[in-house]
Formats: structure tokens, C-alpha cells, sequence
């Protein structure tokens, strides 16, 4: 049976952590105690899961989404399709679950699911609560079985690296594009999907960070979550503008905006307000086409979902190391004037 990190730790007197940041060079650790719990772990044969020898085919690879059904999973729900068909080509299994929600509970279920069938390595877009981040830390630290967050991330884990856009960056580069359309004045309306999205979260903390510093005479008029649900995204735009017609932006964190176009059509604007939203699929290039958006931001969802399960593939069969704690995608900013010619 494998020596575990909590072995370690115990044999070594110290913490698990501190065990992870001894084996994985993380964090500030005293040069003398790393080197006595890497001779303990030495001593009790504890070899990395992505260090040891196992041939392709005995390899199973779990994948867990979010949002199964919205429109930016389009992209990436291909990169995985293309991702599974490279290992299948290494008799290599992926196996995927999706979930509909961002849902602690439906997500736990997906990973013990996936547990069961017994994955070795798992690509999660991680639900940010703390019944997760416990999850996670223990198929690591208890199970050897490495964990890459991709789209999503999560603090307080050692998670082996984030696949990503920047997202923090990105809402920083949103504030940017609104100060200049807006000329720095004005209020503002932020849309968000779920509050527990840490994706949604850090967009909208790295939004505001830049209206604060750049532009402090533009207004932040709210936050509101719409479930990524169109129906949604109307009602709070219809309301928001009708009780504030002084808002003269939106910036617009997930999906539903289809609901944008509707709110517009509904409220009969002489100038609408600008407007910015996230993720290049087919409805929202058409929105950007339409005029319904000023700029869209894409994250290259492709990337996001084909990444994380080859970089697994490859630490359990080639010892790949990660060096890299978070390898983020481009941040693409589009306007109907930069899309293909064949969208126009």
C-alpha cells in the first residue's frame, strides 16, 4: 500500500503541509526540516503518484465541469473531447462528469463518483468552498491522486497548477475599456452569475479594483447575480435602469446575455449603456455583431479544456514536473470589427 503524506507527517512530528511544501519545494520551509521529513519519507517509501512507473493503459483520467449546459462550456467541453481522444490514442481513459450548477454538494458527488471508479488524476473547475477545498486535499495528501483546476480556481490547496485566463487581470482590463468608452463618469451595473464562482468573483473584484483607481467618478451602482439565466439578466437590467436611468454601463461577468438584447429591445433606449461581456460563442458573436455589445473578452475556453487532462496524462507517465503554478490563457478583447471574416 502507498506511504501517504499523513504518515509522513506523523512519523516526522510536523504538519501535512508543512510535508507538502518538504516534497514539492512550496512555501518557506527551514532548509533542515525539509531535509529530515524527505529522509523519513525516504525511509518509509514514499514515491509522488506522478513519479511513479505505470504504464498508459492502466490510467484513468476524471474530469468535473461546471455549468454543463451554458454557452462558454462549448469551447471548453471541446478541448476535453479533443483531450480524451489524444489519451484514448494512449490507452489512457477520461472520464467525464458534468455538472449543471455551481453546487458543493452536486460537485462532491461527481468526485467521489469519479473516486470510485478510481481516477488518478483529476481536472476539476472547483466549486470555492471549503467542503471542497477539503476534498481536494485529501485525494491529494491521503490518496496521491494530483489535482489541476482549470477555469475555476481555489485557495488553500495543493492543487499541482490553475488552466486559466487571469480572471482578476481580465476585470481589471474590463474597468479600462469602460473608463475610456464612459470617459470616467458615470454609474455602472455589474452582472454576475453565482456568487460562489470564483471565476465571477474575481472578475468583478479586479472590475471594481480599477474603477477605484483609475476612475473614481465612475459609479459601481450594484452587483447582481442573474444564475447565468437569460430570463434573469432581463428582469435586473429592465429594473436596474428603470430605477437608475442614469446607468450608462454594464459590464457583464458570465451567460444569460441574450438578456441584454432583450432589456434593450424592452426598454426602448434612445443610446443604450455600454456594454462588455465574456466568452466568444456563436450567440454572443452574433450580440457583437448586432451591436447589443461594445467589446467582448474571450478566454479561450479550447485551451481550458484541453490542457489540464494531457498535463495529468503526462506527470503520471513521464514524470512531468509542473513548474509553472499557474499557466493562464490569453485574454482576448473582440469587437465587432476584429472578428473573422466569415462572422461578419
Amino acid at each position: 500500500m502507498a506511504v501517504t503524506i499523513q504518515q509522513i507527517a506523523e512519523a516526522a512530528g510536523v504538519s501535512r503541509g508543512t510535508v507538502d511544501r518538504a516534497l514539492n519545494n512550496r512555501g518557506r520551509i527551514n532548509p533542515q526540516v525539509a531535509e529530515e521529513i524527505r529522509k523519513t519519507a525516504e525511509e518509509l517509501g514514499y514515491v509522488p503518484r506522478h513519479r511513479r512507473k505505470k504504464k498508459d493503459g492502466n490510467i484513468k483520467i476524471g474530469v468535473v465541469t461546471l455549468l454543463a449546459r451554458s454557452s462558454f462550456m462549448l469551447e471548453v467541453s471541446r478541448g476535453i473531447r479533443d483531450a480524451a481522444g489524444q489519451l484514448k490514442d494512449r490507452g489512457i481513459e477520461l472520464v467525464l462528469k458534468e455538472c449543471l450548477a455551481v453546487d458543493e454538494n452536486e460537485q462532491l458527488t461527481a468526485i467521489e463518483a469519479l473516486e470510485a471508479e478510481g481516477i488518478d488524476g483529476l481536472a476539476l473547475m472547483p466549486v470555492d468552498c471549503e467542503g471542497i477545498r477539503v476534498k481536494i486535499n485529501h485525494m491529494i495528501e491521503q490518496k496521491n491522486i494530483p489535482v489541476i483546476t482549470f477555469n475555476s480556481d481555489i485557495v488553500g490547496t495543493a492543487r499541482s497548477c490553475f488552466v486559466g485566463m487571469d480572471n482578476r487581470k481580465s476585470g481589471r482590463a474590463a474597468a479600462g475599456l469602460m473608463g475610456m468608452l464612459t470617459q470616467g463618469r458615470g454609474k455602472v451595473l455589474v452582472i454576475t452569475g453565482y456568487f460562489g464562482n470564483n471565476v465571477n468573483n474575481t472578475r468583478v473584484g479586479g472590475f471594481v479594483e480599477e474603477l477605484k483607481a483609475s476612475y473614481p467618478n465612475l459609479e459601481l451602482a450594484g452587483v447582481q447575480g442573474s444564475f447565468d439565466n437569460a430570463d434573469e439578466v432581463e428582469k435586473i437590467v429592465v429594473s436596474t435602469i428603470q430605477t437608475i436611468p442614469s446607468i450608462n454601463g454594464i459590464f457583464m461577468v458570465s451567460g444569460g446575455q441574450q438578456g441584454l438584447e432583450r432589456a434593450y429591445q424592452k426598454l426602448g433606449l434612445e443610446k443604450r449603456p455600454y456594454t462588455i461581456i465574456y466568452d466568444l460563442t456563436p450567440r454572443n458573436r452574433r450580440l457583437l455583431r448586432q451591436g447589443v455589445a461594445d467589446f467582448l473578452i474571450d478566454q479561450n475556453g479550447y485551451v481550458q479544456g484541453q490542457q489540464p487532462p494531457i498535463l495529468l496524462a503526462d506527470m503520471l507517465t513521464k514524470k512531468l514536473k509542473i513548474e509553472e503554478e499557474y499557466r493562464y490563457t490569453d485574454i482576448d478583447i473582440k469587437t465587432k470589427h476584429t472578428l473573422p471574416e466569415e462572422e461578419l
